[in-house]
């Protein structure tokens, strides 16, 4: 029978372990999210890229995506592609979904 320390070991490595899961599925969300941005606004191949790495590196500046979101809001009204924040939230939602199937293959 495994020791309370033992078990608190396994409830320690698990919750880290969910912790980088959640971090690499939003990093991915966001880079999802940010070449569907940049296919709105007429972006292809490096250029897509190189804008889906500003949207990531957007989500470090403050803590919670709101960042993220006013980035996507000003540079899509820059473009003459004003997007609402509840379609870029709605978008957001649903690349969170296929960013969990990509990280984790479920």
């Amino acid at each position: 029978m495994p020791t309370f320390d033992e078990r608190e070991k396994g409830f320690e490595s698990k919750f880290k372990l969910d912790q980088e899961i959640a971090f690499k599925v939003n990093v991915r969300r966001n880079k999802l999210l940010g070449l569907w941005a940049a296919k709105e606004m007429g972006l292809t191949g490096p250029a897509a890229e190189e804008y889906a790495k500003a949207v990531v590196a957007a989500d470090m500046e403050k803590p919670g995506h709101d960042d993220v979101v006013e980035k996507l809001v000003k540079d899509l009204a820059a473009k003459g592609k004003p997007i609402s924040e509840h379609r870029i939230r709605s978008e957001m939602d649903a690349l969170l979904a296929e960013a969990r199937k990509q990280v984790t293959g479920t």
